[in-house]
């Protein structure tokens, strides 16, 4: 393997175990690989569902139930912008067993938290967790497999992320309604300790040992100030409508941005030590389909997490639907998505950004015909009114994000490519963060005021509208084709950013 460092090509000496594994051996290696992250990919939407129902066992406030959802995002988001570079450093293997380890744990404690605090503090473990796991699994599949093999597995990872969606959604609607021995919504996270037991024992045999000699030490000071940054964001989102908007919120929410802007500002003069890994990379900002492209992605979580959050609310807490009801009503969303995702690439190859820009307008369109019929759906009626729009913006969501990589990378010099992917995996997570903050604010003061769910669903919903309104805007300033440009990024990597689904 190799790869290309301030110019220079040079290669990444590969170790001769896994060099000589078989390819059954490497497989099982995959297979363990994705398991781990398919528990940070289902434990998205499988908590989602089971919101309602920990708002009433804890007696949770709205901002509480925001930081279960946001706590997690943010973590994941701070952790994942240097596990990469842990990875390379320490060794991927070492990372993703701790990972799970601790994922594992933090899971256990979710499930015997007796109150919200309890549950919030789990929440954040499990999402730094998640964030230290997830970067080692394609990282590794680069090293253990090359050519179709490789592509082959990455494809293989991308479609279990579309699956985990929709399986999290029924999922977490079963085991909160069938009550397993009591447990009610403790049983979403207690799943995860046997199957991260299961991935643990299995992976100290059975995933080889990767790191890269060349790598650079992460920059653990600048990744503090960033993490900082991020949380003083947030936190006055979450906290500032329950505390009736102190005057503190404000300068906390400037702060923050100034200190995520003083670290980009760092890296852009040059100042990052030559032995350190940079976190944001100001020169890929210079690129306008990355700069571009990042904010596509930004609006979309902002949109999508927001939105999902409001409508598992309104569904179960207003139209009192059970949790199995809830799941399966928003699994019409996930078949929009899986029913448009086989076109999802070839029509971005043959019509470009056009093509995301419609993803863009059917996200919007079915969200707001969902909004349209709020007002009919009654409580404990059936959902076949709001079906139609799910499936419209699930189809939006295939055609949107499935190509979105594609039309990035291919902008973005081989050698950034994975930093540039790093970038956008937190960047989706600070947006969701946001979103929920943002949106959760607009809906649960609705609520607070003495209005309905379903009122305050017809309040929330079109600032969700409007961030997918924004992603169809904003793909215009994309580059004219989505075809991944060999000759900037190599034709094996084309190849990988063709399987690649961004975002999950």
């Amino acid at each position: 393997m190799t790869s290309t460092t301030g110019g220079a090509r040079h290669s990444t000496p590969v170790a001769p175990p896994v060099a000589a594994q078989t390819s059954r051996v490497r497989w099982l290696a995959a297979a363990v690989l994705i398991t781990g992250a398919l528990m940070d990919l289902i434990d998205v939407t499988i908590v989602n569902v089971a919101l309602p129902t920990i708002r009433r066992s804890l007696s949770a406030s709205a901002t509480e139930l925001e930081w279960v959802v946001s706590g997690y995002m943010l973590a994941f988001a701070a952790i994942l912008i240097i596990a990469g570079s842990l990875g390379d450093s320490f060794g991927r293997k070492r990372l993703f067993l701790l990972g799970v380890a601790v994922f594992g744990a933090a899971s256990l404690g979710a499930g015997l938290s007796a109150t919200a605090a309890e549950l919030i503090t789990a929440r954040v473990i499990q999402g730094a967790a998640a964030g230290a796991m997830s970067p080692q699994v394609l990282a590794t599949f680069r090293v253990i497999f090359t050519g179709r093999e490789r592509g082959k597995a990455i494809a293989l990872y991308g479609a279990m992320a579309g699956f985990a969606t929709a399986i999290g959604l029924v999922l977490g609607g079963v085991l909160t309604d069938a009550n397993l021995f009591g447990w009610s919504w403790r049983a979403v996270f207690f799943v995860n300790v046997p199957i991260a037991l299961g991935t643990f024992t299995t992976g100290i045999r059975i995933v080889p040992p990767t790191r890269d000699r060349a790598a650079r030490r992460p920059n653990l000071p600048a990744a503090g100030v960033l993490a900082g940054g991020l949380v003083a964001i947030v936190y006055p989102l979450l906290e500032g409508r329950q505390l009736g908007w102190p005057a503190w919120t404000w300068p906390l929410l400037s702060a923050g941005v100034a200190a995520v802007v003083s670290v980009a500002a760092w890296e852009g003069r040059g100042r990052t030590p030559r032995a350190t890994a940079p976190l944001l990379r100001p020169a890929l900002f210079r690129i306008p389909a990355f700069a571009a492209g990042l904010a596509v992605l930004v609006a979309f979580a902002v949109g999508m997490q927001g939105f999902f959050l409001m409508l598992a609310l309104w569904l179960q807490a207003g139209q009192h639907f059970s949790p199995v009801k809830a799941g399966l009503t928003a699994l019409a969303f996930s078949a929009g998505s899986f029913a448009l995702a086989p076109a999802a690439v070839p029509l971005a190859v043959r019509y470009g950004r056009r093509s995301l820009v419609l993803g863009g307008i059917l996200m919007a369109a079915g969200c707001g015909a969902l909004l349209a019929v709020v007002g009919d759906v009654g409580v404990g009626a059936s959902p076949w009114p709001v079906v139609p729009g799910l499936a419209v913006a699930g189809g939006g969501l295939a055609m949107l994000v499935i190509p979105l990589g594609n039309v990035v990378l291919a902008a973005v010099p081989a050698e950034a490519a994975g930093g540039a992917s790093g970038l956008f995996g937190t960047a989706q997570q600070l947006g969701g963060a946001i979103g929920v903050a943002a949106l959760g604010t607009i809906f649960f003061g609705w609520v607070a005021s003495g209005h309905t769910f379903a009122a305050a669903m017809t309040r929330g919903a079109p600032y969700a509208i409007g961030a997918f309104a924004v992603c169809a805007a904003l793909s215009l300033l994309l580059p004219r084709t989505a075809v991944a440009d060999s000759v900037l990024i190599g034709d094996e990597t084309a190849a990988q950013a063709d399987t690649v689904p961004a975002g999950g």
